[in-house]
This record gives C-alpha cells, structure tokens and sequence, in this order.
C-alpha cells in the first residue's frame, strides 16, 4: 500500500498492527474516559447556550472521524471550555444579527471551521499555527477562563445575567442579588467545594490509603461523575426543581440526528458573518490539539503530523455539524485521562464514543433532576486551571514587548470579547515582530585575545584594527530592515574616520531578500565611493547560492570571506 495513502488514512497504518491486548487497553481507557465526559459534554452544551443532548452529540461522530484521520494515539477529541465559550459569542451574535436560530448558527460554525481546517490539512498549512505566539495564547486561555467562570454566575446563583465580556456580567451583577436563589447557591457550592478538594486532595489521599498511584490518578479525575449522581438524587429526593432550581430537564433519548444546513439566503448571511469566527476556532483548536497531542506522543516516544491532524480535525468538525453538534477540539483534560488510562491507538476513541451513544440511548431520561448549578461548577473548576496569571511576571521579566502581547489579548478579551481578543492578540504579536526584526542587533565585533573568535566590542575585552570595522548583523535580511542596516552601517563609517574596510559578518544571517539585496548593493556603491570598502565573511551556503544568481558579487569590490578572521588577518596585512 502506497506510504502516502497512510499519510492521508492513519487508521491504516494503526489498524493493520492492532492486537487484543491493544484493544483491552483501548477499551478500559474508553470506560474511563467514557464516564468523565458524560458530565463534561453536557455541561460545555450548556456554556455554549446549547441544549445538554448537544455535548453528547459532539462527542460521538467526531471521535470515529478523528479515529480514522488524525495522527495522534491518545487525543481526545470533543467539545472544549474556550471553543464552546467561542461558539457561545459567535453563534450568539451571528444568530442575533440575521435571525437565524442559535443551533443553526452553532451548526454552520462547526461545518465552517471544519471545512477551514480540512483544506488547510491538505494543502499543508499546518504551519499558520505558529502565528499564535505562546503569549497571545496563554492571554487568550487565561482570560477565557475568567470569562467563563463568571458566565456561569447566573447558574451558581439563580439569575438572569446576559453578557459576552466581564464588564457587561459584573454591571448586572449588583441588580440582581435580590433574586438570588439560595438553594441553587447552596448546591453550587457544595459541588464546588467538593470538586476542587478532589482535584487538590483526593489522588494523594488515596495513596496514603494504599491505593495505586493510577486508581487514585483516574478517581481524582472521575469526581464530576459521582457529583453528577449526587445531585441528581438529592434534587430528585428533595424536589429542588419544583422549589426553583433550574434543572437540565427532559434530554431527548437516541442517537444523534442527521443534520445539514439549508442553503438560503439566510444562510449565506449566517455564513458571512461567521466565516471570521470560524477560522478564529480553528487555529485555537488546532493549537490546543497539536499542544496536548505533541505532549502526549513525546512521552512514548511517538510522533504527530500537524497537517494530518488538521485533516482529523476538520473531518471531526464537519461530523460535529452533520450530527447536531457544534465545534470540537482535542481537550487537554480527557487527552491526559486518555493517556494515562492505557490508550494505545486512535481505537480507544471509538470504543468511547460507542459508550457514549449507549448513554445517549439509555442514560438521559436520569437526567432530567441534574442541577444547571452542578454543571456550572464543573466548567468552573476545569476553567479555572486554565488561568495562568504568574505567566505576566514571567513574560514581563523575560521580554516586555512579548508582555505587551500577553497584556493587549488578555484585557481585550475580558472587556471586548473572545474574538477582538484574540485578533488584537494576534495583530499585536506580528507588529511587534515586524518591529523587532526591523531594527535587527548589529554588533561591532573584535578579536578576543589569543583566538580566532570575534565578540561584541561593548560586552567583552577584545583587539581591533583601525583601518577594518567588523560589524555582525543578528538576523536575517528582508524588506523591513535593509535601509536601517544602510542607516547603521553611514553612521558606524562616520564616526571611525580612519576606516578602509567594512566587514559585515554573516553567520546570523539565513536570508537575503531582494530588497535587502539593492541595500547592499547602494551600502557598497556609497562606501566605495567614500574611499571604503565592503567585505563579507561566514555566509551560510543557501545565502551565497543566492547571491550567486544576482551580479552583486561581480560588481562587489571586496572579497567573499569564509571566515571573519581570514578577513582580519587578510585586511590587517595591507
């Protein structure tokens, strides 16, 4: 079978090894990993303004889809905290703004972004990720799960609160309190308490206990299943519902419908104004997907082709929206449960969304008396490990342009919304590299005593020659910085009068654009023409065969050096 067919169909390459015992452990990852996201599909449904069926939906078609497209062993994939908080402000404002139902929006969403993701999968363009610089994404993630956590107040509290930033949620806030419904407050924060002491505290006590480290690992995680059960009985045992706790209520029974958009001319309106948002969720959920998959595949040693996840993650997508759902994503969380329940091949993926259409068939007449409180403490307490607010210390100690990247994305994000959020994020990050690369470090170097290396002058106790000014440029160059290197290079010239030789060396420099080329072209015609002349040294092999296609070496007066201190010593000599 051709290799490039197992580049574009994984489940070939897997499927033709798998074994028994690749399938017992698949199947008890799937068990486990079944019973976390009953709880979590339901409860991102609910933070996406979608009814609970919706989660599971989600979570059945795009696992099988992944299973046989994507790369990764013991990705995950289903709905997330930041892309259902994404589709919540998109689907929401796109439905609001042509009239079309919040479901039909959440469906063109999931079918947009998969159809984004799936032809950037195959012209290979898995590499437009790297354009979310960590900080713009760690600002991103920690200010959405603020925006989530207190999204879900109107549910911890009883209330009506409607907003997209966290300015609009906490103006509404004081108007409000009077209402507040203190039996759903009480059973919020039971669950909470009782959530966050398990994530904390359970898996070491456990062990104390003389549980083994991975029962006690797999419990910690599996909490929100017995919170699920717990409340579910003492809201049925005490009739919470009909003393006003908002319940999820009747959850149709079945397996997910098949669903496809009509095309009318109120779709292609829907689809306008959501095809900016939908590219917005792809890159984050490739990201956070290639992220968790990378990590987890780096520790058996394995590998993930971004591109074939793209393609995994867009077909899953495009199953998202034929089947009732709304965007996926591979989550970090049940990736990890995954992973260390035993998944040994994309298999486990399948065998988990079987357990889910057996509780979509079976488990949902159970959860009509499940609390909204309960499941707004579960998104909670999984958002709230997403906030990294230490992460602005580190980036302003490391690098203050990075942190104007981080600061911009997280503010904007809380008080604009996700998407200007993150757009200003991403804007910012190219305008600040633009700017650094404009202005590239070029150092006057000299010879360090008794050796063949050449150092920064101002940093280190080195030798020069009056007659050669050695000067390295720390990066490469393009359009943006070839008239500062003219500029930097007249003012170096000017303050040395007895210079007669420029040396530019260029081991940092990995390309020479054509714009850069004419900059050196002028810097050698106007150094010439003031009696001085113009040398290089270290330049890499794909530089030169460059520079071997234009005639700026025939016309070049100095000498192509293959190393700085051939120069010097050359130079020196005359």
């Amino acid at each position: 079978m051709p290799p490039r067919l197992h580049d574009w169909l994984p489940i070939l390459a897997w499927s033709r090894r798998y074994t028994a015992q690749y399938a017992a452990a698949d199947g008890v990852a799937a068990a486990v990993v079944t019973l976390m996201l009953i709880p979590q599909s339901l409860a991102y449904a609910l933070l996406a303004g979608l009814p609970p069926q919706a989660g599971l939906y989600a979570s059945m078609a795009p696992l099988l889809l992944y299973a046989v497209f994507g790369s990764s062993n013991t990705l995950a994939v289903g709905p997330a905290a930041v892309t259902s908080l994404m589709t919540a402000a998109a689907a929401g404002a796109a439905a609001a703004h042509t009239g079309a139902g919040h479901a039909v929006a959440a469906l063109w969403l999931a079918l947009l972004s998969g159809g984004l993701m799936l032809l950037m999968g195959v012209a290979r363009l898995g590499f437009v990720a790297h354009f979310l610089s960590h900080p713009v994404v760690s600002g991103f993630v920690s200010a959405s799960g603020l925006l989530i956590a207190a999204s879900q107040l109107k549910h911890l509290l009883g209330i009506p609160l409607k907003g997209d930033t966290l300015p609009a949620l906490l103006a509404q806030l004081p108007g409000h309190l009077g209402a507040v419904h203190w039996p759903t407050v009480a059973m919020g924060a039971v669950v909470l308490a009782a959530l966050w002491a398990a994530r904390r505290h359970l898996k070491p006590l456990l062990q104390r206990w003389g549980v083994s480290p991975f029962v006690a690992d797999i419990s910690s995680k599996a909490a929100p299943v017995l919170a699920l059960v717990l409340s579910i009985a003492l809201a049925a045992g005490l009739g919470l519902a009909d003393a006003g706790m908002k319940v999820v209520g009747a959850v149709p029974s079945g397996l997910p419908p098949l669903t496809w958009p009509s095309w009318n001319e109120e779709a292609l309106h829907l689809v306008q104004a959501l095809l900016m948002p939908a590219l917005l969720i792809s890159l984050v959920g490739f990201v956070e997907s290639v992220s968790v998959g990378q990590s987890l595949a780096a520790k058996r040693r394995e590998r993930i082709d971004p591109d074939a996840e793209l393609r995994g993650l867009g077909a899953s997508n495009i199953g998202a929206a034929l089947t009732g759902g709304f965007p996926v994503t591979g989550g970090f969380s049940r990736s990890v449960v995954n992973y260390d329940a035993g998944a040994r091949t994309p298999a486990a993926g399948i065998f988990t969304a079987l357990g889910l259409a057996l509780a979509a068939l079976f488990l949902t007449p159970w959860l009509f008396h499940l609390p909204q409180a309960t499941l707004a403490a579960t998104i909670v307490v999984a958002v709230l490990s997403l906030v990294d607010l230490g992460a602005f210390n580190r980036t302003w100690r490391y690098s203050r342009t990075d942190f104007v990247a981080l600061a911009l994305t997280f503010g904007l994000t809380l008080a604009v919304g996700v998407e200007a959020g993150l757009m200003a994020g991403v804007g910012s990050s190219l305008l600040l590299w633009l700017y650094r690369s404009s202005r590239p470090h070029i150092a006057t170097v000299g010879q360090v005593p008794g050796t063949e290396h050449y150092r920064n002058v101002l940093r280190h106790a080195v030798l020069t020659h009056p007659k050669i000014l050695g000067l390295r440029v720390d990066e490469s160059l393009y359009f943006a910085n070839a008239r500062y290197l003219e500029d930097h290079v007249a003012a170096q010239v000017a303050s040395h009068p007895q210079v007669r030789h420029v040396v530019l060396q260029c081991s940092a420099v990995n390309d020479i654009d054509a714009s850069a080329l004419e900059s050196l072209e002028a810097i050698a015609e106007r150094l010439h023409d003031a009696g001085v002349t113009l040398h290089l040294s270290e330049v890499k092999g794909p530089v030169m065969d460059t520079l071997k296609r234009s005639d700026f070496l025939d016309h070049l007066c100095g000498q192509v050096f293959l190393t700085h201190h051939q120069a010097i010593t050359a130079l020196g000599a005359e």
